[in-house]
């Protein structure tokens, strides 16, 4: 095994039912796929941590796995955050920046983003991403980098991503005591979203719908920027914990029976088609039986999306749809019941596909991990234009002899 290389971009996606590492090269620019490692999670109740030493072997032996078979070492890692505890806010905040008009300068819109994210919050939320959806020079809306133009009054429209500070806590500890370093954390569904979304969807309005096994999370994307962010309580989980209950079969067997013959619709499935179940008593199941059953938690979940969504003010923003992703979204005829309850397109989210990387990942159970590659590899590179474009300007200071 060689030693880690500069290069290395490792992603680490800590889900209530599989842990995954991913691991790729960033290479002139683009990234390039080294490999990757899947294991059941452990030490997880309803979407967090619960017990930190399973949880912590489950990142151990994923991110094993993922060293073989990229043949370097991963001593650091990107997670992804997500759950019920997510919470997101819009706020404003602006500063007069003289009484003459001047040009706007990189410190002036951090101390216009310092003061829109100086709103109260509890004090156990951790903000994870400050996100500007709109700069406002002198009244003007709509301005995405003010820096170099002239005014007397700049504002932000501020989107502030939260989370659970003990929750956060507990996933770094989780992959520190697994040998991982993290050196960024990132709000699933914004990871999501960098692995599935074109950009004429962020432009038009789109919910990316994060189905986990304990809860789904969301981001809007509205004219190019997140509008809002949020978590519903429920996931394939509950799906599966409804068919265990409904037919009296263990959770192992409903979750595959949910896999094989699961439908949200009822009238999708023939209604002669039947069913073989030996366990615990030999008998014969409509098919219909399970769509029975997976129908009302279906439009259960998009109803409470639609209500979070009306409780943002974007319900109506939606104009390239609904984006669905996680394991959850594969369950047939949820994109029914999505566009059903939400009166909107709705397509399944497929992660791009890597250079070298195996068809088994273009799946949306891999989202999140493959966009918070995504995410760390826009970063760098925009951390690297930033520092080329400061080291231009003080070599043209220099060189003018001011």
């Amino acid at each position: 095994m060689t030693q880690k290389p500069d290069n290395l971009i490792v992603a680490l996606d800590i889900g209530s039912a599989w842990t995954r590492v991913v691991a790729a090269d960033l290479h002139e620019d683009s990234l390039r796929y080294r490999g990757h490692g899947i294991v059941a999670s452990a030490g997880m109740r309803k979407g967090m941590i619960a017990d930190l030493g399973p949880a912590a072997r489950a990142v151990r032996a994923a991110s094993e796995q993922a060293e073989r078979v990229a043949r370097a070492n991963i001593d650091e890692c990107a997670v992804g955050v997500g759950g019920p505890h997510i919470r997101g806010l819009n706020t404003n905040g602006g500063l007069d920046l003289g009484r003459r008009m001047r040009e706007i300068g990189p410190e002036d819109v951090r101390a216009a983003v310092e003061r829109a994210r100086a709103v109260e919050r509890p004090p156990d939320r951790e903000i994870l991403h400050l996100l500007p959806r709109q700069f406002i020079l002198d009244g003007q809306e709509g301005i995405f980098d003010p820096v170099g133009m002239v005014g007397a009054r700049l504002e932000v429209d501020l989107h502030i991503a939260t989370c659970s500070g003990s929750a956060l806590q507990s996933t770094v500890t989780c992959a520190n005591r697994a040998g991982l370093e993290v050196t960024e954390a990132v709000l699933e569904p914004i990871a999501a979203a960098e692995s599935t979304l074109s950009g004429d969807e962020r432009e038009l309005g789109v919910c990316l719908l994060d189905i986990g096994a304990h809860s789904s999370d969301l981001a809007v994307f509205f004219e190019g920027a997140v509008a809002y962010t949020a978590s519903v309580p429920i996931g394939g989980a509950h799906f599966t914990n409804d068919l265990a209950v409904g037919l009296e079969v263990p959770v192992a067997q409903a979750e595959e029976l949910k896999r094989e013959f699961g439908n949200a619709v009822v009238t999708a499935v023939p209604q002669e088609a039947e069913i073989e179940i030996a366990v615990p008593r030999p008998r014969r199941l409509p098919v219909r039986a399970l769509a029975e059953i997976l129908e009302p938690r279906a439009s259960e979940l998009l109803y409470y999306v639609k209500e979070s969504l009306r409780h943002g003010g974007v319900v109506e923003a939606l104009g390239a749809g609904c984006v669905m992703t996680g394991g959850g979204a594969m369950l047939p005829g949820m994109l029914d019941v999505a566009e059903s309850q939400l009166r909107v397109p709705a397509r399944i989210g497929m992660p791009v596909r890597l250079p070298h990387m195996p068809g088994e990942l273009v799946h949306p159970s891999f989202a999140a991990a493959i966009g918070l590659l995504l995410y760390i590899q826009r970063t760098r590179l925009t951390r690297a234009a930033e520092g080329t474009s400061l080291r231009a300007k003080l070599r043209a200071i220099f060189a003018s002899g001011v």
